[in-house]
């Protein structure tokens, strides 16, 4: 069953958001998370995978996403996404009463998921990140990085092409050709909005050992986006409640890819156990 809502932001930004709830006994309730550019439109072979073993789902396009209102691609504080999260983990606990709640982000959504729960400290019973923005596949040039410092004090809310490489999204080129046609998709993003979330990447990783709740980390080897050293460290530095999984092969949506059944596999042992 499908239930659509509208959360208002402090700034009155509507956020557009759905939960999503098995047709028999619930378990728990899944808090998910998108990455940059996209929407939770895009995950909707997950939330079916995941309804099918007993879970709810609940999710929003974030602010400048999808169906939600806010300027493409930009933000002005970290703290907002932080506080927009709150908003959608507090309609979680009002639709899901006392059920569990796991939160689970990919990219964009891996790096605020995981900040989310260190900085807020949520009662949460689990954690699951895929190919997480802790850490760039790439070193962005020194001058692109200087600049984009500058811009962000003269011009902050201007926006700019990602430059995203749609063909390390996925080897399946039919995921490509549908990111490529999906007019909710954009490629925008504003110096603040980079720099805001650069700057809280690393974070994750150097306060891993603070965490308190199992989280299950996976990563791509091919990812070409985000990099799978960055989720190996974050791993690294709290192994008693981290399971990393890293996957030969794959690109950065490894719930995209054609070997997805084994991924959603993965997680599904994952959660059992939890």
């Amino acid at each position: 069953m499908q239930t659509q809502f509208i959360l208002t932001t402090s700034d009155d930004i509507r956020l557009n958001g759905a939960s999503f709830s098995p047709p028999g006994e619930t378990k728990a309730a899944i808090v998910l998370i998108h990455g940059m550019g996209e929407h939770f439109g895009r995950y909707q072979h997950v939330i079916e995978f995941v309804n099918s073993i007993g879970y709810a789902v609940i999710s929003m396009d974030l602010r400048g996403h999808g169906n939600s209102q806010g300027k493409r691609g930009h933000i002005d504080t970290y703290k907002q996404l932080m506080d927009d999260v709150d908003l959608l983990v507090k309609k979680a606990q009002e639709l899901f009463n006392d059920l569990p709640l796991i939160m689970y982000g990919h990219s964009l959504g891996g790096n605020i998921a995981a900040n989310y729960v260190l900085r807020r400290q949520p009662a949460f019973k689990g954690l699951i990140v895929t190919a997480p923005y802790f850490k760039l596949a790439f070193d962005p040039p020194k001058w692109k990085v200087f600049l984009s410092a500058v811009m962000a004090k003269i011009l902050p809310a201007l926006t700019l092409p990602t430059g995203l490489e749609l063909a390390a999204l996925s080897r399946d080129q039919a995921v490509v050709d549908a990111y490529k046609n999906d007019p909710l998709v954009h490629d925008k993003i504003s110096s603040t909005f980079f720099n805001n979330v650069h700057a809280a990447a690393s974070y994750p990783i150097e306060h891993a050992e603070e965490l308190k709740i199992k989280t299950l980390a996976m990563h791509g080897l091919m990812d070409r986006i985000t990099s799978y050293k960055g989720t190996t460290a974050f791993a690294r530095n709290n192994p008693e409640l981290i399971e990393l999984k890293l996957w030969e092969g794959l690109y950065h949506e490894i719930h995209n890819e054609k070997e997805k059944q084994q991924v959603f596999d993965h997680i599904k042992t994952w959660l059992q156990k939890l």
